[in-house]
């Protein structure tokens, strides 16, 4: 059986606050981090059989207490998620990431539910959702 394997980097701005992330494909968790702490490389392998796939990055335990704001209501401190050097067997994919991933949230239940593109850090309790197909050499051949 084929295979692809991709992979990232997840880090985290304040390794004290207790921000967790879950890793979905294919609507099935495949790893789960409660508390990320520091620098992580993440690495899956998945088949590289026809089909089309989503990979679902979720923050979770993001509270009012992990950014501080100064009496002019600028954040002067924040816990924020980095998800950095995404690859696909080995290729970097982060042009592309960027460009089609959608972060969706609520502002921590301050505001009503948005979608917004995702650029590297993620901020509020929420999902980054991605869309590929595999073969993966056809799908990256079809997207660069």
């Amino acid at each position: 059986m084929d295979t692809a394997n991709i992979s990232f980097i997840i880090d985290t701005t304040d390794g004290t606050a207790q921000l967790g992330i879950e890793i979905w494909i294919d609507q099935v968790c495949v790893h789960q981090i409660d508390h990320v702490t520091e620098h992580y490389h993440f690495s899956h392998v998945m088949s590289d059989e026809d089909g089309e796939h989503e990979l679902k990055i979720l923050l979770k335990g993001k509270t009012l207490d992990h950014t501080e704001i100064d009496d002019q209501g600028n954040i002067t401190k924040d816990a924020l998620i980095s998800i950095s050097n995404i690859q696909v067997d080995e290729i970097d994919i982060v042009q592309i990431f960027h460009a089609r991933a959608q972060y969706h949230h609520d502002f921590n239940g301050s505001q009503a539910p948005v979608t917004d593109k995702f650029h590297r850090y993620m901020g509020c309790n929420g999902a980054v959702t991605f869309k590929f197909s595999t073969p993966i050499y056809l799908w990256l051949l079809e997207n660069m």
